[in-house]
C-alpha cells in the first residue's frame, strides 16, 4: 500500500504547489530573463531510481560552464560562478523548486535521497551506492535536511571540497539515506516534510533528532 499512496501524495503535493508558486514563479523568470546569462532552467544528468540517469530540472543560478570551472560539480560558499540572483535562490532554495515537474513526470518523489551527479555519487561507499537509490530520489529527505548547511560545511573545511565530501560527509549521508528507507512508511514520509518546512523558519532548530530519536550516531559530529 505504502508505494501507491506515496505516488497519490507525491501528484497531489505537485499539483497544489505549482498552483500555489506560480506567481513566484513568473517573478523568477522574469528576474532571470532580464540578469546573469538570461537562462531560466538547467537541466542536468542526476542518477535517480536503480541508478538510472534523469534530466533534472533547476533554475540556472550558475554560469552555463560552471562543472569545467572552480570545484565542479561541488558548489562551496560564496561560489564566484554563482550569479548574484542565484545566491538568493540557492539562499532561499527557491532553485530546487522546478523539480516539482520531476515529481509529476515521475523520475522523483516528494521524499527521498537527493539525486546526484556521478561523481558526487561515486564519493558513497559501495555498499550505499548498491542500495541509496532503492527508492525515487527526492526533493527533501533526511540526509538533504540534515546537509542543509552543506555549502557551509565545506567551505569551512581545510581540505579540497571533493575529499573533505568523500571523507567526512558522504559516509554518514549515505548512513543516514539507508535509515530512511528502512525505516519506510507514510507517516516517515509526512515527518520529513514538516521538518523541512519548519528548518526553513527555524533554522538553527534540533527538531530532526527529536522526531528520529534513533538516528544513526555521526563520528564527525562535534
Amino acid at each position: 500500500m505504502y508505494k501507491p499512496i506515496k505516488r497519490t501524495l507525491d501528484i497531489l503535493i505537485a499539483i497544489i504547489a505549482l498552483i500555489i508558486l506560480s506567481p513566484l514563479f513568473i517573478i523568477v523568470i522574469i528576474l532571470l530573463k532580464l540578469t546573469g546569462e538570461g537562462e531560466v532552467f538547467y537541466l542536468q544528468n542526476r542518477l535517480g531510481l536503480h541508478n538510472k540517469e534523469f534530466k533534472i530540472y533547476k533554475f540556472a543560478t550558475m554560469l552555463k560552464n560552471s562543472l569545467n570551472m572552480g570545484s565542479g560539480s561541488i558548489t562551496v560558499r560564496n561560489d564566484p560562478r554563482v550569479t548574484k540572483v542565484g545566491r538568493i535562490l540557492r539562499k532561499t532554495k527557491i532553485n530546487e523548486l522546478p523539480q516539482i515537474i520531476n515529481i509529476l513526470i515521475g523520475d522523483m518523489s516528494v521524499v527521498g535521497p537527493r539525486p546526484l551527479v556521478t561523481r558526487t555519487f561515486n564519493a558513497y561507499p559501495d555498499e550505499i551506492r548498491n542500495e541509496i537509490y532503492n527508492v525515487k530520489p527526492g526533493l527533501t529527505g533526511l540526509g538533504s535536511i540534515y546537509y542543509r548547511d552543506e555549502e557551509e560545511l565545506i567551505s569551512s573545511a581545510t581540505e579540497e571540497p571533493h575529499v573533505f565530501y568523500e571523507k567526512v560527509i558522504a559516509p554518514y549521508k549515505g548512513a543516514l539515506e539507508i535509515y530512511y528507507q528502512n525505516n519506510l512508511c507514510t507517516f516517515t514520509d509526512l515527518k520529513l516534510i514538516f521538518a523541512t518546512a519548519w528548518y526553513i523558519l527555524f533554522p538553527k532548530s534540533n527538531l530532526l533528532n527529536r522526531l528520529f530519536k534513533d538516528l544513526p550516531s555521526n563520528p564527525y559530529e562535534k
